[in-house]
């Protein structure tokens, strides 16, 4: 029953749609762009993890380099993105920055929990694959489809359930409670679609496939900005060239941001399903029948790894929650230039991010063929690019402080105090870098507890007491040094794990 809905609601029309009227753009020169010569090269270096054969060190970096430079393209083009989307807002005066920056906080609640189901699945399918299980993984394909979809339903009633009082339980002021409750409202309603795109897209990551994915999340990012372009701003003319144009409009302003933002989720969340489901040489359903019910061992791997991620994410959330809290009340000034350095900071920590996918997939792999002297080289050799990748992207976060807060906001209070707190925090990206691509290892093994606990411990016992007190003496300055103090606290305890080797499990997670 449950298999035969899911082909007949998801499966199909998904196929069927994009098969005859995508744009060929989206299906055609996509899929040609990950099937070069070269990609077929880097596939046949991820099928030797599988087989057992020797990787000489050269072939492990060209495979490690090859899997996280679309990653971390994809995540610059996100940040960019944001800039963009950032500056839209931010031209609209420091009482909308404000209503965004209020929730967003709340809003990586969500996708975090999101996100962490979905690794629960991935993690699993990384494993099968690397034990050469192609069937048992499209077995928790399947089944990943069916459990995360009902728990994405869940938690979008929960959020919209609590958009109305969420701004005033977070102490924002009237005049922008109102735009933070529509905002997070409308986020809300569309997690499904979010949760979706996040479990395909993991899903092809884990089958070594990051340029589907990666080219799916620039174009996301493209299309927030064009529909934010027109739902934003009111019609209006504009001077190009000498020429004015009169350009169209709704005028929606924050909604009208929510709004650009889910309708370029939904539209990467089809694309991403069609690729997984009809194009992946592992893991695509099409042809292939079986059960979408999920079974009770499957859904206790997931729960083993996705809990303390999910915890870990519940728990650093709220670290978050209460870091704006405690910035409110110092002023709308100070609210906006927060979340605009925190935009502009993750120009740092992105790649990081993408080369952190990398090392999950083949971590997750090598895990999964029992590899073990593999996976300490891959993490070695990962969290080594990350950074040396996060030192540079620090250095020109220094120096690139003034210009990058001018672009997010014509407001010059917020400028400078964005740029104190940038010129601050670039300092910790090193070892920020090991914490970031060290979890990423961690999580491909399976290893999930030890470092959500080391997060949290980090988070809440630094942080968030070193913010509390120094707030109120240095105001958001003093924030930023209590962050800059707790990310180097905790990239060495990151270090520490690695180098002890505990992370290692002696068993694959699907054989346990």
């Amino acid at each position: 029953m449950c298999g035969t809905f899911f082909c007949d609601i998801i499966i199909n029309p998904v196929s069927f749609i994009f098969t005859n009227f995508a744009p060929s753009f989206f299906t055609h020169y996509i899929y040609r762009a990950t099937t070069t010569m070269a990609t077929k090269q880097h596939q046949r270096l991820i099928d030797r993890i599988k087989t057992g054969d020797h990787m000489t060190l050269k072939q492990q970096l060209s495979l490690t380099v090859a899997l996280s430079t679309p990653a971390i393209l994809a995540q610059l083009s996100i940040i960019i993105m944001q800039y963009i989307d950032a500056s839209m807002v931010g031209s609209l005066g420091a009482a909308d920055s404000a209503a965004i920056g209020l929730v967003s906080s709340s809003a990586w609640l969500f996708e975090g929990l999101l996100s962490a189901a979905a690794m629960g699945f991935t993690v699993q399918v990384a494993h099968h694959l690397g034990a050469g299980g192609t069937s048992n993984a499209r077995g928790v394909l399947r089944q990943s489809l069916v459990a995360c979809l009902l728990f994405s339903v869940a938690l979008a009633a929960i959020g919209a359930a609590i958009s109305t009082p969420l701004p005033h339980w977070l102490g924002g002021t009237h005049e922008v409670n109102t735009k933070a409750s529509n905002y997070f409202l409308i986020l809300s309603i569309f997690l499904p679609f979010l949760e979706i795109e996040f479990l395909a897209g993991g899903m092809l990551r884990s089958s070594g496939n990051m340029k589907v994915p990666g080219l799916l999340n620039i174009l996301m990012c493209v299309l927030d900005v064009v529909f934010n372009f027109f739902l934003i701003f009111p019609t209006r003319d504009i001077a190009i060239a000498g020429h004015t144009i009169h350009m169209p409009g709704m005028g929606l302003g924050v909604t009208g941001a929510a709004i650009g933002t889910v309708m370029a989720e939904v539209v990467t969340c089809l694309l991403m399903l069609y690729f997984l489901l009809t194009r992946s040489r592992d893991l695509k359903l099409i042809g292939n029948k079986g059960s979408f019910t999920p079974t009770a061992a499957c859904l206790r791997r997931a729960y083993r790894i996705s809990l303390p991620m999910a915890l870990q994410h519940v728990m650093m959330c709220g670290a978050y929650i209460a870091t704006t809290a405690i910035v409110a009340p110092l002023g709308s000034v100070a609210l906006a230039a927060n979340i605009f350095a925190i935009t502009a900071e993750s120009l740092c920590y992105m790649p990081g991010q993408g080369i952190s996918e990398a090392a999950t997939t083949l971590v997750g792999q090598s895990a999964g063929a029992g590899r073990r002297n593999l996976m300490t080289r891959f993490a070695t050799i990962t969290v080594i690019m990350g950074v040396l990748t996060m030192t540079v992207m620090g250095v020109l976060l220094y120096a690139c402080a003034h210009l990058l807060m001018g672009f997010m906001s014509p407001v010059n209070d917020i400028i400078n105090l964005g740029t104190q707190c940038l010129r601050i925090e670039a300092w910790a990206e090193p070892l920020y870098a090991i914490s970031i691509v060290g979890y990423g290892v961690m999580v491909g093994a399976g290893d999930t507890l030890v470092p959500c606990i080391m997060n949290l411990a980090s988070m809440w016992i630094v942080r968030i007491t070193l913010a509390t007190l120094l707030a109120s003496t240095m105001g958001l300055v003093g924030v930023w040094i209590a962050m800059c103090i707790e990310l180097c606290v905790r990239g060495l305890l990151f270090l520490g794990r690695l180098l002890s080797g505990k992370w290692i499990k002696k068993t694959s997670i699907i054989n346990s």
